[in-house]
């Protein structure tokens, strides 16, 4: 009981733990991953915490294609002393991973944080504000498997806050949006109902939108350093300087993570189409079914257009991430991708498959 309450600690569940009885772990123990420093992961579990290495057997693994640890990952260690050094041997499947096309022209992904519940979108309402930006994150989110919330930040610097919430509100589609200043602590409670125990939440956005001052007023403590975006263009440094979770007061895990100069998508196209799941259905009312809404007659998108009900500004964004997933998707195997995304759906149907049968067993006892 102790050790699955020293697990529970550190976001544990039922999920995870029918992954476990899976397989025959012999010496092994889960472990969570806390933290990440070039080839080294900091983990913590039943045992506590400590810093472990990827064995061998996952080395070459990894070179096949096998899921690297990333912060936020339960893995299988071998954990050989109490404070020591241990070894990664696995990683267990995820539930969720946030996700981009890694920076610069190699064609491979970068996970950002793993096994994420609620994704926080974090917005600056200065003078970088940007509503194509959000959209962006917001694709990648729901592609992810995560339930994003967006996050304006620095009110007090901004005079028309509630016009800017306004206009994210329109392209959000029902998602959840919080007006805060984490320098003043102006709207922090409206974001406690996202931190339930037990719950994983990362922090995403670009620098300089005030994350390390958000996860400072979070821990209630300075575990952040914070430094001041440029005057004249309102952009960031980095500040956070790697990826790391942390556990909150209230019970819940937060993994915060360095500002992103860009977000390039990977393998997003039903994350787009959920965003924009608005043009969608306009789409889907055009005379034509190949309608590209341009200059076909009888397009219901530019006839919203027209009305003044849509923005072109977003429509144009939505092709551009469009155009993005069409390059990817020419430059990747998408057959290799239908196939691990088919073998995924797979697994999560027998997983669910093993809590109804554990669930009618319980009942039947």
């Amino acid at each position: 009981m102790r050790t699955r309450e020293s697990l529970q600690r550190w976001g544990w569940c039922s999920y995870f733990e029918a992954l476990w009885n899976e397989g025959e772990r012999e010496n092994a123990v889960p472990a969570r991953v806390i933290a990440q420093q070039r080839k080294f992961w900091r983990i913590a579990g039943a045992f506590g915490e400590g810093w472990a290495e990827a064995s061998g057997k996952l080395r070459l693994a990894g070179e096949e294609g096998v899921e690297w640890p990333a912060v936020g990952d339960w893995v299988v260690a071998d954990v050989r002393e109490a404070g020591g050094s241990a070894l990664i041997l696995e990683v267990l499947p995820r539930r969720s991973r946030f996700v981009r096309k890694m920076a610069g022209k190699k064609i491979a992904e970068q996970v950002l944080a793993a096994n994420v519940d609620t994704a926080l979108l974090v917005s600056a309402l200065d003078g970088d504000f940007s509503p194509r930006r959000v959209e962006r994150y917001l694709a990648q989110c729901w592609e992810a498997g995560a339930k994003p919330v967006i996050v304006l930040n620095k009110a007090d610097a901004c005079g028309d806050a509630s016009d800017k919430a306004g206009e994210i509100e329109r392209i959000a589609l029902g998602t959840d949006v919080c007006v805060i200043s984490a320098r003043t602590g102006q709207g922090m409670e409206g974001m406690e109902k996202f931190l339930a125990p037990g719950q994983t939440v990362v922090l995403l956005g670009s620098s300089g939108v005030g994350k390390s001052t958000i996860a400072n007023r979070l821990l209630g403590e300075l575990k952040q350093n914070v430094q001041p975006v440029r005057e004249g263009d309102s952009r960031g440094r980095h500040t956070t300087t790697g990826r790391e979770l942390f556990v909150l007061l209230g019970g819940a895990l937060l993994i915060d993570t360095p500002g992103l100069r860009e977000l390039q998508l990977w393998d997003a196209a039903e994350g787009v189409s959920q965003t924009f799941a608005d043009i969608d259905v306009l789409a889907a009312e055009c005379r034509f079914g190949d309608c590209t809404h341009e200059d076909e007659p009888g397009c219901a998108v530019q006839a919203a257009l027209n009305a003044g009900t849509l923005e072109e500004a977003r429509l144009e964004n939505r092709r551009k991430l469009l155009r993005e997933q069409e390059f990817l998707r020419r430059k990747m195997d998408p057959e290799a991708r239908h196939e691990e995304k088919e073998r995924i759906k797979r697994m999560f149907r027998r997983i669910r498959q093993m809590y109804r049968h554990k669930n009618s067993d319980s009942e039947a006892g």
